[in-house]
């Protein structure tokens, strides 16, 4: 048999597979392994999505061709969708299976470009004296910009009210007052891929670095109740099935906990150097000497930064290029 006509053979086994079941599946939805049979002789399938072709003929036509597209949600500039590009089956209800999950951000900014686009990464030390003296104020400055309205919408109960599934009364519990939802990036039916937020009322903490002894009680009241209402909501999940974290440095500066299911595929949003375990945290402020003031803004932290990112161009690669001209020649 010629080459030509083994790749002509073996090409002609796919159309010849007959599915039983599902035998796995990404949590990410990019891959999945079917079992049938090709000629009454067992066989297993292995599907995974490939790149996207980055032809501009293709891209070009791409959002126009997408079908029954649904919106998850909406909140300012963000909204999240569902939609179909797959081929369209015998009476499928209006293309139900969707293929794609897709986010616009519109209008977006130059930040949110950089953020987006290919880049290289560099591994970066903040100090408490760096914390305190250049990311302190550059916090402060994003949080003056307006990026938080998002957020703000759903606290108050003005945006994404249907999607909570378990919150405080609104200004009931003071500064312990939180509620939590699904990420409008989890797909809301892959239960492996479980992604919910947890996001607190009080505004005073920014981010991981604003935690000290005194808040250990409340944030292991929080992390029980984040726990006890998903398991409600989610019954097919068991406590020991879930993983929360904050990010640091997070996407937006208003203290929030990720809660996701073991089964998640780790992405580089839960590597090292990005995602701090929530018992992690708790477990270092207890170990901590000093009183209740004591917390997170004292202790060194290191993680990834892309070169794009306006941390690593205003702040880490000015503190590295003075580092090396201040070194004796």
């Amino acid at each position: 048999m010629t080459p030509e006509e083994n790749k002509r053979r073996a090409e002609a086994l796919i159309p010849k597979f007959h599915f039983e079941r599902v035998l796995n599946q990404d949590s990410g939805g990019r891959g999945i392994t079917l079992y049938g049979q090709v000629d009454s002789q067992p066989a297993l399938l292995i599907l995974e999505r490939a790149p996207f072709p980055d032809a501009e003929e293709y891209l070009s036509v791409l959002p126009t061709n997408l079908r029954s597209i649904t919106n998850l949600g909406n909140n300012d500039i963000y909204s999240w969708f569902l939609a179909s590009g797959g081929p369209i089956l015998k009476d499928n209800e209006g293309d139900k299976f969707a293929d794609f999950k897709i986010s616009m951000i519109c209008p977006c900014t130059e930040k949110h470009i950089k953020k987006h686009s290919r880049q290289s990464f560099r591994f970066v030390t903040e100090t408490p004296e760096i914390y305190r003296d250049k990311v302190r104020p550059y916090m402060q400055t994003n949080r003056e910009e307006g990026r938080l309205n998002w957020i703000y919408n759903i606290i108050e109960g003005r945006k994404e009210v249907e999607d909570v599934i378990y919150r405080t009364p609104l200004g009931r519990d003071g500064d312990e007052g939180f509620l939590m939802l699904p990420n409008l990036h989890w797909d809301r039916k892959t239960i492996d891929a479980l992604h919910l937020l947890g996001i607190v009322e009080r505004r005073d903490i920014w981010s991981l670095r604003d935690l000290k002894k005194k808040h250990i009680p409340w944030l292991r009241h929080m992390k029980a109740k984040l726990i006890d209402a998903t398991v409600k909501t989610y019954p097919q999940i068991d406590t020991d099935q879930l993983k929360l974290f904050c990010h640091y440095h997070p996407t937006y500066y208003h203290f929030h906990i990720h809660v996701v299911h073991v089964m998640l595929e780790p992405t580089a949003t839960q590597s090292i150097g990005k995602a701090i375990g929530l018992d992690s945290i708790i477990e270092q402020l207890e170990s901590m000497s000093g009183d209740s003031e004591t917390g997170m803004d004292s202790v060194s932290l290191s993680y990834t930064l892309g070169e794009a990112s306006e941390l690593w161009s205003e702040i880490f690669e000015p503190l590295k290029t003075a580092a090396r001209a201040s070194q004796p020649q």
